[in-house]
C-alpha cells in the first residue's frame, strides 16, 4: 500500500472535519419521545433503507417525514447487552450487562432522568433485563423473551394472559398509556416490541399474506467462509443446518413415545431426505438450505409486516390527537440480523447485517423531512439524545455522544469516524466465538481475541465482508494502523479487559 493512502486511511480515522452547510437550526425543548424498539429488526428489512424482500409503508413515513440515519450501529449485538446500552448510554464493560446478565435497576437511566424532570415515563413490552424496570411511572413488561401468542404481562399489579398476537397487545397498551397520560406532562414511552424475534410466529393475518411468497435469496446465501476465520465456520446459526423443526413451523408425522421425545424433535434440524418439494423428490442439499430459507423469511417478513402496521396505528393515533407537531419519533432495532447472509441467521458477529441497525426520527416542524446523514452514530448515543432535547444536562458517565446537531441539520466537524465493538460469549449460544474489533467509514478489523485470529474487511471494496485482508503483506500497513486504532478507541472507552478469562452467565436469546 502507498505512503499516501496511509495518509488519507489515518487522516479518515482520526477526523472527518466536514464544515456544516448551514447554521444550526434551534431546537424546541421538551419534546414528547416515543422510542419504538423492535427486536431483531434487519436494517435490509426496511423498504426505506432498499429492501429487496419486503415494503414497510409505515416505516418508510417516519423516514420519509423525518431523519434516516444510514450508518447506526451496535456495541454488543445481543438483546440484552444493548437494551442496557439504550437506558444507560453505556457500552457493556461500564453498565455491567456484557451477555444476559440482570441489568442492576439501581443505576442511573435516561428514565430515571426524565421523570425527575417532570416526564411521564413508561415501558410497554419487552424489557429482557431481569427483575422489574425502574424510572417509570407506568410498566407492564414480557417476562423474559415472551411469548407470541397469548402472552403473560407483568406490571405492578401482577401478571395477567392477555388474548391475541403479541404485537398487536403491546400496540394497544402503548396506545393505552398515550390515552390515558397526564395532559399536563409531556411524556417518555418506550414502546418495545417481541417481534421479529426468533421464533417467528406472525398474526395470522400477517402470515396468510406471506405464506408461499417466493422471496428473493440474498447472494451471499451459500457463502462458504473461505479467507475468513475459523469463527464463522464454527458457528451454530446456519440457515442450512441449525434451523431446527420448531422455527421452520414442521409438525411430526407420528405421536412420539414421551413429551422429552416430541421436545427434541422440535428442536432438531430437518436433514437430507426429510423433506420433499411436493412432487415426490427428497429436498437435499442446497435445495433444502432454500427451502428452509424460504420459510424462515416468509415468517421473519411476517413478523415485520406486524410491527410496520404498528408503527402506522401509532403515528395515525399522534396525527388525530394533534400531538405529532410535539412528538420525537424514534424507530431501531436491539440489533441487526442476518437474513441469509453469509447463510446465517441471527446475529452477535461483526458482519454488518448483524452490526448495523435502522435509526429513523420523525418530529414534523423541528426535523427537516426527508432528510439522511451517512455519520457513524450508535445506539448508546440515543439516551443523550433524548437528555439534551429534554433540556437536562448529561451525565459525564455517558459515553455515547447526542444526535440533536443531526436532527438540526448538521454534522459536527469533530464527529467520530470509527468506534468500538465487543462481543463476549466465548463460545455462548450458536458457538459464536467472543470478538472485538474497530469500524471506520471505510474499513474494519475484527480481532477474535480467543482464537487468536483476526479479519480486515475494505468496506468500500467489498462490502459484503468475503474477502479478509488480514495476513496478506499488500494490505499490511492498513492492518497496522487499524491495529493502532483498535487500541486507541478500546483505552478510549475504559475497555481493560476486566472479563477476560472469567466465565460469563448466558441464557436463551
Amino acid at each position: 500500500m502507498s505512503a499516501l493512502w496511509t495518509l488519507v486511511l489515518l487522516a479518515a480515522v482520526a477526523c472527518r472535519a466536514s464544515a456544516p452547510n448551514e447554521p444550526r437550526r434551534a431546537l424546541p425543548k421538551r419534546p414528547n419521545i416515543l422510542f419504538i424498539l423492535s427486536d431483531d429488526h434487519a436494517a435490509h428489512a426496511l423498504s426505506c433503507y432498499g429492501s429487496a424482500v419486503n415494503a414497510t409503508p409505515n416505516l418508510d413515513r417516519l423516514a420519509s417525514g423525518g431523519l434516516r440515519f444510514d450508518r447506526a450501529f451496535v456495541t454488543n449485538s445481543i438483546c440484552t447487552p444493548s437494551r442496557a446500552s439504550l437506558l444507560t448510554g453505556q457500552y457493556s464493560h461500564v453498565n455491567g450487562v456484557p451477555v444476559f446478565n440482570r441489568f442492576d435497576g439501581a443505576r442511573d437511566t435516561v428514565a430515571k432522568r426524565l421523570s425527575a424532570a417532570g416526564y411521564h415515563t413508561g415501558m410497554i413490552g419487552k424489557w429482557h433485563l431481569g427483575g422489574e424496570p425502574t424510572g417509570f411511572d407506568v410498566w407492564d413488561i414480557l417476562p423474559g423473551q415472551g411469548v407470541y401468542v397469548d402472552p403473560t404481562f407483568v406490571s405492578p399489579a401482577g401478571r395477567r394472559v392477555v388474548p391475541g398476537h403479541v404485537t398487536d397487545v403491546i400496540t394497544e397498551r402503548g396506545l393505552e398509556f398515550l390515552e390515558t397520560r397526564p395532559k399536563d406532562r409531556p411524556f417518555f414511552l418506550m414502546l418495545h416490541h417481541k417481534a421479529p424475534h426468533r421464533e417467528w410466529t406472525p398474526a395470522e393475518r400477517h402470515r396468510a399474506r406471506w405464506a408461499g411468497r417466493v422471496v428473493p435469496e440474498p447472494s451471499t446465501l451459500f457463502d462458504d467462509g473461505s479467507t475468513r476465520t475459523d469463527a464463522l465456520r464454527e458457528n451454530r446459526q446456519t440457515i442450512a443446518r441449525d434451523l431446527n423443526r420448531f422455527d421452520l413451523k414442521l409438525v411430526p408425522s407420528a405421536a412420539f413415545a414421551s413429551d422429552a421425545d416430541r421436545r427434541r424433535w422440535f428442536a432438531t434440524a430437518p436433514q437430507d431426505g426429510e423433506l420433499d418439494a411436493g412432487d415426490g423428490n427428497a429436498l437435499r442439499g442446497d435445495a433444502l438450505t432454500r427451502w428452509k430459507y424460504q420459510r424462515y423469511m416468509q415468517d421473519y417478513l411476517a413478523c415485520v409486516q406486524g410491527v410496520d402496521e404498528s408503527v402506522g396505528r401509532v403515528l395515525d393515533w399522534l396525527d388525530a390527537h394533534g400531538l405529532a407537531e410535539d412528538t420525537l419519533v424514534v424507530y431501531s432495532s436491539d440489533n441487526g440480523f442476518f437474513l441469509g447472509d453469509h447463510g446465517l441467521y441471527d446475529k452477535r458477529f461483526m458482519y454488518e447485517e448483524s452490526l448495523r441497525v435502522p435509526l429513523l426520527a420523525r418530529w414534523p416542524g423541528a426535523i427537516e423531512a426527508g432528510g439522511t446523514t451517512d455519520a457513524l452514530v450508535l445506539n448508546l448515543d440515543l439516551p443523550e439524545t433524548f437528555l439534551e432535547l429534554a433540556g437536562l444536562e448529561v451525565p459525564r458517565e455517558m459515553q455515547g455522544r447526542s444526535l440533536a446537531p443531526f436532527l438540526a441539520g448538521e454534522e459536527p466537524r469533530d464527529w467520530r469516524t470509527s468506534f468500538y465493538y465487543r462481543y463476549y460469549h466465548d463460545p455462548g449460544d450458536h458457538d459464536t466465538r467472543a470478538h472485538y474489533g474497530v469500524r471506520t467509514r471505510t474499513h474494519k478489523l475484527v480481532h477474535y481475541w480467543t482464537k487468536g485470529q483476526w479479519e480486515l474487511f475494505d468496506l468500500v471494496n467489498d462490502p459484503r465482508e468475503l474477502v479478509n485482508l488480514a495476513g496478506r503483506p499488500e494490505h499490511a500497513e492498513t492492518f497496522e494502523a487499524l491495529k493502532r486504532e483498535l487500541e486507541r478507541v478500546k483505552r478510549a472507552v475504559g475497555d481493560e479487559d476486566q472479563f477476560a478469562g472469567v466465565r460469563l452467565p448466558y441464557g436463551a436469546d
